[in-house]
């Protein structure tokens, strides 16, 4: 007699970078890569995914996003193929090499990716390697505090950051010329679920100079088709100390403020106080419309230029500040688009 299937709790976790698409309708999944300039305003974001909508067939995108703080400008396009023509790495690989849409990403360590996108204003190609920063914050990087939340059906959309700081190297070539990316940071990210999450807030930055690193959420999720209250995890790395405020559902001990252009947040948790300000308001930003596989379309404000503040109170230890000019990586998901905004679909 067969054995019946484990519960998903007691099945061994796959992988970071395993793709989760098991071959039927309702998900989506997105691997990405960011890059910052070490000193100047200028960053890249590549991304593939797999939308399996309810009905329909499935389709693999590629993303590129290039962001230029100095002229304020930003080059954005996006290309869709079916996914019976693309591929995202054998099942459970841990090093899983996709094709997605005219891009290649290798997850691998080295990793490296490889692109062409052909847009209205002339084609842009992407060349990239990377290695992991020399550091105990590069290793990987799980926000959500249980395994449960990952891997049981609760909530509806899981991420992980496989690579959490990076030093990147390579080429991107547009229509306006070459940009060399030389020792610039970065992280690797993925996430998949049944749905792109209600609303939500999230943010990541590297302090390469203070060896520290940030990663951040606040969001909603649909509970009998009402949004819930605001939840949000951080997690802050400096060295070979980790410090963690996620006790999620633990509302009295948040304070999230939500503008336009900008995100803050006051976590208290058992090991002290965070406090972390990010604001991509006089940065370029590009509007990303994000479909869900019940065919309802959602809006990713996306800057990777971002300003950023991060101030930890250790009960045990001194408090420390970390800063960065334009390093941060901020997105919101919203319901409405926005005119400022390049609108990419």
């Amino acid at each position: 007699m067969a054995r019946p299937p484990l519960p998903s709790l007691l099945r061994p976790e796959p992988p970071d970078n395993a793709c989760r698409y098991a071959g039927r309708p309702g998900h989506v999944e997105s691997y990405f890569v960011r890059a910052n300039h070490p000193s100047r305003p200028l960053a890249l974001w590549l991304k593939a995914t797999l939308l399996a909508p309810l009905r329909g067939p499935a389709v693999a995108e590629s993303w590129l996003v290039y962001f230029d703080g100095e002229r304020r400008e930003t080059f954005a396009h996006k290309q869709t193929q079916p996914f019976a023509e693309a591929s995202f790495g054998a099942p459970r690989s841990a090093t899983p090499t996709l094709r997605a849409a005219g891009l290649t990403l290798a997850l691998e360590t080295p990793g490296r990716a490889e692109g062409r996108f052909e847009a209205a204003g002339g084609a842009a190609t992407v060349r990239l390697g990377w290695q992991p920063l020399g550091s105990p914050i590069a290793q990987r990087l799980s926000i959500f505090p249980l395994r449960a939340l990952r891997t049981g059906p609760f909530p509806r959309s899981k991420l992980l950051t496989p690579a959490p700081a990076l030093r990147l190297h390579g080429a991107l070539e547009l229509p306006t010329g070459e940009v060399p990316v030389d020792g610039w940071v970065g992280m690797q990210g993925h996430n998949w679920g049944k749905e792109h999450t209600y609303e939500y807030a999230w943010g990541q930055c590297v302090f390469p100079e203070q060896d520290a690193l940030v990663e951040g959420f606040s969001g909603r999720v649909l509970l009998g088709g009402r949004p819930s209250p605001q939840v949000s995890a951080l997690v802050v790395r400096r060295g070979a100390r980790s410090f963690r405020f996620d006790t999620l559902f633990d509302v009295w001990r948040q304070k999230v403020r939500l503008e336009r252009d900008a995100w803050q947040l006051r976590l208290l948790g058992p090991g002290g106080e965070a406090e972390l300000l990010m604001d991509a308001e006089r940065q370029p930003m590009v509007c990303l419309g994000y479909d869900n596989p019940d065919g309802q379309r959602s809006y990713c404000f996306n800057s990777k230029l971002a300003r950023v503040k991060l101030t930890v109170r250790p009960k045990d230890d001194a408090s420390f500040t970390c800063e960065s000019a334009h390093g941060g990586a901020l997105e919101f998901l919203r319901h409405e688009p926005d005119a400022r905004f390049p609108h990419v679909v």
